[in-house]
């Protein structure tokens, strides 16, 4: 099961029950004799232990939570679907969760006090609902001068449900890539 969470540190009490084909009270167990904590903790205990300072946004105008971040690099955020961002109907994600989650993962990735978005384009592979785990992967792939090219992969599962491409520039001043 180390192994396992050391892997993907995210995987749920329920998904290792359903990897090892053992009960979730013994996957509980095995957590508390192994010393690992519970899913939220490990998030909370992941990203503090990787966060730097964000310059163009505060640490409430992220979209998900922070996991990951390199400055001029990459990034790694993690958002859950719940019942208040889905339609009632079809228990859908509304896609502005997702880009909202993309696109603030872009701009937190950039080393400069002021950022703004000159063009964003998303794709969306499938629905998303309730329950899932939203993983955002994000990379800076070209800078030029003072505009700088993002790529954000979103995916459930390691199954992709957002690419999106962001050129955005930071008000003049060049970014070191």
């Amino acid at each position: 099961m180390a192994r396992a969470l050391a892997a993907d540190p995210f995987l749920t009490d329920d998904e290792l029950a359903h990897r090892f084909r053992v009960s979730v009270q013994t996957i509980r167990l095995d957590r508390a004799a192994l010393q690992i904590p519970e899913l939220r903790q490990r998030l909370r205990n992941e990203a503090s232990r990787r966060l730097v300072e964000i310059k163009p946004l505060g640490r409430g105008e992220i979209v998900g939570d922070l996991l990951e971040l390199e400055p001029g690099k990459k990034a790694l955020s993690l958002l859950e679907v719940t019942s208040d961002m889905v339609f009632r109907k079809s228990r859908i994600a509304r896609g502005y969760h997702l880009f909202a989650q993309a696109h603030s993962l872009a701009l937190a990735l950039i080393d400069s006090e002021v950022v703004l978005t000159g063009i964003g384009k998303v794709k969306y592979r499938r629905p998303v609902y309730t329950g899932e785990r939203l993983l955002a992967r994000a990379e800076v792939v070209r800078c030029l001068g003072h505009r700088v090219v993002v790529q954000v992969n979103t995916t459930v599962d390691d199954e992709p449900v957002l690419t999106g491409t962001f050129m955005v520039s930071t008000g003049g001043r060049s970014v070191a890539g």
